[in-house]
């Protein structure tokens, strides 16, 4: 997948890939005018997002309604590098939820693409690369 990052101004960092588009901004304690979630704050969205689609598919599959169920989702950070050490997607669930399904929900849950590349994460290679000045 290829994606274009542009800077349409101020603190503002854009993606685009297909016929869609992202917007970032920093808050205004990091220079921007907090116009859009933070690039940090859409990655975060992104794990939850995704065990998302496989916890509304497996109740569709199954015909159990979706009324009352979602996801909070939690970081955990250490406190030395301010890095996240743990994630914590609490699916919440009405209580006349079938038992029977809840392991099985969560497994499905951990079937998520973003999760699985924590598992094995990818290296990265940046690197620079002089064009000729694209302009718009």
């Amino acid at each position: 997948m290829e994606m274009e990052i542009t800077f349409p101004g101020g603190a503002r960092v854009d993606a685009h890939f297909g016929s869609f588009t992202i917007n970032t901004d920093q808050s205004p304690q990091g220079g921007g005018e907090g116009s859009a979630p933070s690039p940090f704050a859409t990655f975060l969205a992104s794990l939850g997002t995704c065990a998302g689609i496989y916890v509304l598919s497996f109740l569709k599959q199954r015909g159990l309604r979706t009324e009352g169920v979602r996801i909070i989702q939690r970081t955990h950070s250490n406190p030395a590098t301010g890095l996240i050490e743990q994630f914590d997607l609490e699916i919440q669930l009405p209580e006349d939820f079938p038992e029977k399904y809840k392991e099985a929900l969560i497994h499905s849950a951990e079937l998520c693409a973003v999760k699985k590349h924590f598992d094995d994460p990818p290296r990265f290679n940046i690197y620079t690369e002089s064009v000729e000045l694209a302009i718009n």
